[in-house]
């Protein structure tokens, strides 16, 4: 079923690909409604005359394995424009008569493609060399063209990297234009939604705010909401958006877990409570929390024991406050491709977040989300229209679980005060020098190790901390941040110096993927 019918819009079928939702933030980012629906959900009676064009996205099926997806063909018949990526440009071509086979030669990663021919969808896409870099991620590969399908780039391992049918509108890449590792991905999807599908822009952070506060309304009604704040970006936009959407019946709770960073509690309580006069909840947790992580080392266990305790206290508490019906969060739409398929398609699990799969199956509160659908970036905007000031807004992700995910093994009280001090140090390094801005999120970790070190001609046996530090524009995909020599023998000296109990300091520097951003 499609969800909105007032906007004209690109819609995207969901095969299971864990980019599908940038190709949806790609098309936003140019002022553009899209809506991204499974392959299993999408019926051809379900294509409206809003739709202006079709991009079937990549995933981790198997063409020729019919039996593990489903498509209604007819959808193929509308005369509309149809984009496939990856997998979405495999089955573009075997349903069109085409042939699709395993690769001999799998592409993972960065290749190059080379422009054969001119079409609308490559228009400004190659440089003079007419050679360009893209990023690959298939096993597969088309075999054959249908009838009037032509090849407009191939790569060396892939013919048919850029193909088109002109007359029908039909278009493929083997590539993903939609990350930020692709050169100039976006105009190929900026041709494809002006150029092709000639939709005119229809979208914006200013209708976002609105749309959002005209679903938090119809969606609580009269009834009371409790908003889980942690003086995050997300928490925080959360908050103010539905301060603006329902005023008085909302009641901010913020949880001392004894998990988060050091003096973290007393800025939330200042920001919210005496500057923007929320109406807020504070509540001490510490103990409660750390008894039931006692000697838990398991990271998905962590994540489902915090999720629970978070519950059982915002429920605690709706039972205080009374006829609370609903639990607001800052899920965002990253939280939940890692954890679940949000569409229904294959797409696979990565890990638990505590507000998605660490949420116990049975709640007594209904969920409000209004961010599960946004990326970082866009939630950035969407504050700044709430009129939240900078300094919330440009704070880095810091995760619901806390420290207890950037400290694998079990979790210790000195420990926690170990990697607290860490932790300071780093960040008030990062923004002392004036790198804070230029970085993504950035964190210590304290691994589970102990290292032989030298102090004062004296042995020490202590523990080894991890420094993490990452540029990203959406968190989907992310490299490390390069810092001079000066930077990192500074903040390595001042944590090796300052912090009792770490003697030496090791910085990360695996982009995403293969990793993740957090250590657990």
């Amino acid at each position: 079923m499609i969800l909105d019918q007032s906007l004209n819009k690109i819609l995207i079928i969901d095969f299971g690909s864990q980019f599908t939702q940038l190709i949806a933030r790609r098309i936003r980012e140019l002022g553009v409604f899209s809506e991204i629906i499974s392959h299993k959900k999408i019926k051809n009676k379900n294509i409206d005359i809003s739709i202006k064009g079709i991009i079937l996205s990549g995933g981790p099926l198997n063409v020729y394995e019919i039996n593990r997806y489903s498509f209604d063909k007819e959808i193929l018949k509308n005369n509309i424009p149809i984009l496939g990526i990856c997998f979405g440009h495999q089955i573009l071509s075997k349903l069109n008569g085409g042939k699709v086979k395993q690769s001999k030669h799998r592409e993972f990663g960065l290749a190059n493609v080379y422009k054969k021919k001119d079409s609308l969808l490559i228009k400004n896409f190659f440089n003079q060399k007419k050679i360009h870099k893209v990023w690959m991620s298939h096993a597969d590969q088309v075999s054959k063209l249908p009838k009037n399908f032509r090849v407009i780039a191939s790569s060396q391992n892939s013919k048919f990297a850029i193909v088109e049918d002109k007359t029908n509108k039909f278009y493929g890449v083997q590539f993903h234009p939609e990350v930020t590792h692709t050169e100039n991905g976006k105009k190929i999807i900026k041709n494809f939604i002006f150029l092709i599908c000639k939709i005119k822009k229809n979208w914006s952070s200013k209708d976002q705010k609105m749309k959002l506060i005209k679903e938090v309304r119809n969606q609580v009604g009269e009834n009371k909401v409790i908003c889980a704040l942690s003086g995050g970006v997300d928490s925080s936009v959360v908050a103010q958006l539905l301060n603006k959407a329902i005023g008085k019946k909302l009641y901010c709770i913020f949880v001392n877990t004894g998990l988060l960073r050091k003096n973290e509690e007393k800025q939330v309580v200042d920001t919210f409570k005496k500057r923007l006069k929320m109406n807020l909840i504070y509540v001490n947790a510490e103990k409660e929390f750390l008894k039931k992580l006692t000697n838990v080392s398991d990271p998905e266990r962590k994540r489902k024991i915090i999720g629970n305790l978070f519950i059982k206290i915002f429920e605690r508490y709706a039972k205080k406050i009374k006829n609370v019906k609903f639990l607001a969060q800052g899920t965002l739409y990253p939280d939940l491709i890692e954890s679940r398929s949000v569409t229904g398609s294959q797409t696979s699990k990565i890990k638990s977040h505590h507000n998605v799969g660490g949420l116990p199956k049975k709640m007594k509160l209904k969920l409000v989300e209004p961010l599960k659908f946004l990326f970082k970036d866009e939630v950035r905007n969407l504050g700044l229209e709430l009129n939240l000031n900078k300094e919330i807004i440009s704070r880095h992700p810091f995760p619901g679980p806390g420290l207890a995910i950037r400290m694998p093994g079990i979790i210790t009280k000195e420990k926690i005060n170990i990697l607290k001090e860490a932790d300071y140090y780093f960040i008030q390094g990062l923004k002392e020098h004036g790198l804070y801005n230029k970085i993504w999120q950035a964190y210590a970790a304290l691994l589970p190790v102990k290292t032989v070190g030298v102090m004062g001609d004296n042995r020490t046996y202590e523990y080894l901390c991890l420094l993490r530090a990452i540029t990203s524009e959406d968190g989907m995909t992310a490299d490390f941040y390069e810092f001079k020599k000066s930077f990192s023998q500074m903040i390595s000296n001042k944590i090796v110096n300052s912090i009792r109990g770490i003697n030496r300091v090791v910085y990360d520097i695996t982009s995403k993927p293969p990793s993740t951003i957090e250590l657990e």
